[in-house]
Formats: structure tokens, C-alpha cells, sequence
């Protein structure tokens, strides 16, 4: 069963999500540097942030695929196949 956060990311477009990634991307950065100058509060944030920045590109990178062509799919199985050996 999905959570909710992967609905609500299933639910943006393409631009929402590459602007959300952005963001999220800025908010990590900014978590870390304080945490490690000053330390924060949860420091469960930065792990929940970089989770959501996981999320996030695994949505953009399977959008990516679904729009592949037949041939973009036969030669990716390829190179899957060649990595596997």
C-alpha cells in the first residue's frame, strides 16, 4: 500500500515535481549545515528530507521510463542484462 506522501507525489506534474525537488534539495542543504554548525532540535529531518528527495526522483525516473520508446526499453534491457552477468 502506498503512503501518503507518494500519493500526494504521484498526484504533481512533472514541472511540480522538478520544482519540489529543487526545494527539497535547498531544505536539505540547509538542514545539514545547521545541524552541524549549531545542531537542530530533530535531527530525524534530514533523514525524512532525504527520503522525500528519494521519492521524489524514483517518480520522476519511472515517468522517465513510461515515456520511453520500444527501442529506448530494448536497448536499456541490454544493458540491464549486460550488468547482471
Amino acid at each position: 500500500m502506498a503512503s501518503k506522501k507518494n500519493i500526494e507525489i504521484r498526484a504533481l506534474s512533472v514541472e511540480e515535481l522538478q520544482q519540489e525537488l529543487v526545494a527539497s534539495e535547498g531544505q536539505y542543504q540547509k538542514l545539514s549545515f545547521t545541524h552541524a554548525t549549531t545542531g537542530i532540535e530533530n535531527p530525524n529531518l534530514i533523514r525524512e528530507n532525504r527520503r522525500d528527495i528519494a521519492r521524489i526522483k524514483t517518480e520522476l525516473r519511472s515517468r522517465e521510463v513510461a515515456a520511453m520508446s520500444e527501442t529506448d526499453l530494448a536497448k536499456r534491457s541490454k544493458k540491464r542484462a549486460r550488468r547482471r552477468k
